[in-house]
């Protein structure tokens, strides 16, 4: 059963493109990068050349002669000369390039020779990507790939386009939805916030129409996660880079969501852990949030790299690392108290980072303001407000009054409630939070 993914309109608009350079495809590891890839791969090229880093290493003496197409190409037909190279018919599909990131020199030569279609993919790219980068640039075109959306998670449920424009729709007119249809988003909001978007997990639970086998499978994506940190973390400690990994659900159940290092070990500095809270990062299994110096434009320059949230990149797996009466709380829904801030406020940055948008928080040292995140438009700084319940929205209300805040003239809540505008605050459900993006353009 293949999932529809929104990398599969990226690919043909890829291939469509007559300048298109060779293309790398990076994210954590089992979002779907090798089956999108493959599923492309299929309905478009009359040859495939696939070759996995991991499962063939010997593929990687094909630089041996040089990192000219020509080459290369030779290289592998010596390997394996059943594989057909027919000019402007046959995909070269690299996997696992993590593995061998000395291969992206090619990419340069294949973009000059241009015979032939080029895909590069891996996990865990950010530790390596500065090799690759160096090594490509000006030559490639890069597309980040994370686990589904809520958007990609309702094509799952079999849900049609015309249901998600209607969604936006009811945003731009600020026109509630009907007690039914909100009933039903919800539902399935809540469950997509318990099982999150890695394709295993959802896939299962399409299947099955119950959780029954999902927790497992997600326990097994963590410990797959925590097998490769004692697998790439070089250059930093192993140990502390699992600490910060095991603390993560712990900090995000606390009131004040600042990652503290005291949290971890007592007496932690943090020039110790930095490499290692950014190991993570550039792993593609955490998201940051800074915390900014002011509440104004513009938003990069504007931050204290020192204080910051972390996120899990996928909340499915977060919410798999409560203890078991927890998870069978989150499923009956109720009980949610401690963790019910912590998971809607993951789910957003979540969807932000998957809408590409930058994670930022304000907090004033010398008042209780507080505001969960922000985004921009072209000229306006948009405070984001997640609420576990449909309150009172005090930050917001203070930043959209206060002459301090010139960027600011309207904010945004998410909370359980329906769609509506009081006092230039703008709320919508949670489960409108992957349209965000497209509704302010």
């Amino acid at each position: 059963m293949y999932l529809k993914r929104k990398i599969d309109t990226y690919l043909t608009m890829w291939k469509n493109n007559q300048n298109k350079k060779p293309l790398i495809v990076k994210g954590p590891r089992q979002v779907g990068k090798t089956e999108s890839i493959k599923q492309f791969a299929q309905k478009n090229y009359k040859s495939i050349i696939e070759i996995n880093f991991v499962t063939s290493p010997l593929f990687k003496q094909i630089t041996s002669n040089g990192y000219s197409a020509e080459a290369i190409i030779k290289n592998i037909s010596l390997i394996d000369p059943s594989l057909k190279f027919i000019p402007g018919e046959t995909l070269l599909f690299f996997d696992e390039i993590q593995e061998f990131p000395e291969l992206a020199t090619s990419l340069k030569f294949f973009n000059i020779d241009g015979r032939f279609d080029v895909i590069c993919s891996g996990s865990l790219l950010g530790l390596n990507y500065k090799r690759i980068e160096s090594n490509s640039v000006g030559y490639k075109t890069d597309y980040t790939m994370y686990s589904l959306d809520f958007e990609e998670f309702l094509w799952a449920k079999g849900y049609a386009q015309d249901v998600i424009d209607d969604m936006l729709q009811h945003m731009k007119e600020l026109k509630p939805f009907s007690q039914l249809e909100h009933s039903v988003f919800t539902s399935h909001f809540l469950d997509y916030c318990i099982l999150g978007g890695m394709p295993a997990v959802v896939r299962e639970f399409v299947k099955n129409n119950t959780f029954e086998g999902t927790l497992e499978i997600q326990r097994q994506l963590i410990a797959d996660y925590k097998e490769d940190i004692r697998k790439y973390a070089q250059g930093v400690d192993q140990t502390r880079v699992m600490n910060v990994f095991n603390s993560i659900p712990v900090q995000l159940a606390k009131e004040n969501k600042k990652f503290q290092l005291a949290k971890i070990e007592k007496g932690a500095r943090f020039q110790n852990y930095r490499g290692c809270i950014e190991w993570l990062q550039d792993a593609g299994m955490v998201n940051l949030c800074y915390c900014l110096n002011e509440a104004e434009l513009p938003l990069k320059g504007n931050f204290d790299m020192n204080k910051f949230k972390v996120y899990f990149c996928d909340t499915g797996l977060f919410v798999a690392q409560l203890d078991d009466e927890a998870q069978e709380d989150l499923r009956a829904n109720k009980n949610l108290s401690v963790y019910k801030g912590a998971l809607y406020e993951s789910i957003v940055s979540e969807a932000l980072v998957k809408a590409g948008y930058g994670l930022y928080y304000y907090k004033r040292d010398d008042s209780t303001l507080e505001q969960d995140f922000f985004v921009r438009t072209a000229n306006k700084l948009i405070p984001i407000e997640v609420k576990a319940k449909n309150g009172k929205s005090k930050s917001i209300a203070q930043l959209i009054k206060s002459d301090k805040y010139a960027d600011i003239s309207d904010g945004i809540k998410f909370c359980a409630g329906n769609i509506g505008l009081e006092n230039s605050i703008y709320t919508f459900p949670y489960y409108c939070t992957f349209l965000l993006k497209r509704y302010l353009e």
